[in-house]
């Protein structure tokens, strides 16, 4: 059994292949773009098992190669500290370090999401993007119609817009101005196509994945863009041992560091997804505004922690809430 160590890069792949007996068999290194060179190197390794750490640009590499290896192991890039703060650091040695950790089986592996849950992140992701772009281009209308005291509250309905648009202008700021149009409307067309397409997506859930869809959206509070988020980020909540190791795995547990036997409390991780926390967090004020027994538990975090500890707090039992529903199969049932 060979055990090869991959270092991939946007240009370049470097491997590393080991024996049973730890002992480095050969390394070498592969431009990207000979797809066909790599292939056959790997089918030519047979038996192998290869580990690849989870970055951005891993799974056309491991789709190629996968159906020549006996296992594949997605190596998890933040647990894998002993490459990352190594002081001797190279190509050649990451994939060394790579392949001895799993000839040793020692690798700490990351989760590899299905083509569907792929293929929903990618919606997910262009949604919060577009979005992102047309609240910033609001936000350069309004400034450019501020300089002439004609920034309105309606600015983005009909009349606004046919108001702004026969306001006499700089010839710098009326072709400024009609370009973010162009662009808003742009932006919006776009948006709409993506929305059909999460739509769309949807209708061909699997009974389970609508099931979880149905039980999510039953929360207050928890509208369409949640649910989609929460599904897609998350990717499987079935798969999570406990809800705590859920919020883990979206960043929203609080770290803690300890040391000659003091410990001390630190602030949520941040690590996983921020589109989904940044959506938790927005969901979490809309169920504390609707939700009575919500709202008691917030303001009582609030008067000890502040506000802005107590959302996230909420956040986090929202999120271990939803884990939980989906996991059993039962609506919500607000509190009597």
């Amino acid at each position: 059994m060979n055990y090869i160590g991959v270092d991939l890069h946007k240009q370049t792949i470097t491997v590393c292949v080991m024996n049973q007996d730890r002992e480095v068999v050969m390394t070498s290194r592969f431009p990207c773009s000979e797809a066909e060179r790599i292939t056959a190197w790997f089918r030519q390794r047979q038996p192998f098992r290869m580990v690849v750490e989870a970055t951005a640009s891993y799974e056309w590499f491991v789709q190629q190669v996968e159906p020549y290896a006996e296992r594949v192991v997605l190596a998890h890039p933040g647990k894998l500290r002993v490459i990352a703060e190594s002081t001797r650091k190279s190509d050649r040695l990451d994939a060394r370090v790579l392949a001895e950790f799993l000839a040793r089986d020692m690798i700490p592996e990351a989760y590899r999401a299905t083509p569907r849950q792929r293929e929903h992140r990618r919606l997910i992701r262009q949604r919060e993007w577009l979005g992102r772009r047309l609240r910033s281009m609001k936000v350069r209308m309004r400034r450019v119609l501020a300089d002439y005291n004609a920034d309105r509250p309606d600015l983005f309905t009909r009349a606004g817009r046919s108001a702004a648009g026969v306001l006499k202008l700089s010839s710098a700021d009326q072709l400024a101005l009609n370009q973010m149009w162009s662009q808003y409307d742009l932006l919006r067309k776009q948006m709409t196509e993506v929305m059909q397409a999460l739509r769309e997506f949807a209708r061909t859930a699997s009974a389970s994945e609508a099931e979880a869809r149905r039980v999510v959206g039953t929360i207050p509070g928890v509208g369409p863009v949640t649910v989609e988020a929460f599904l897609a980020e998350l990717a499987d909540a079935h798969r999570f041992r406990s809800q705590k190791r859920a919020a883990a795995y979206v960043g929203l547990a609080p770290g803690q560091r300890e040391s000659g036997g003091v410990r001390r409390g630190l602030g949520i991780t941040r690590t996983g997804s921020g589109l989904l926390r940044r959506i938790l967090n927005q969901a979490a004020w809309r169920l504390v505004r609707v939700d009575p027994r919500w709202r008691r538990i917030f303001e009582g975090l609030a008067k000890r922690r502040g506000k802005k500890k107590a959302i996230v707090a909420i956040s986090r039992r929202l999120l271990c809430v939803m884990v939980s529903l989906v996991q059993s199969g039962q609506s919500y049932r607000p509190a009597a």
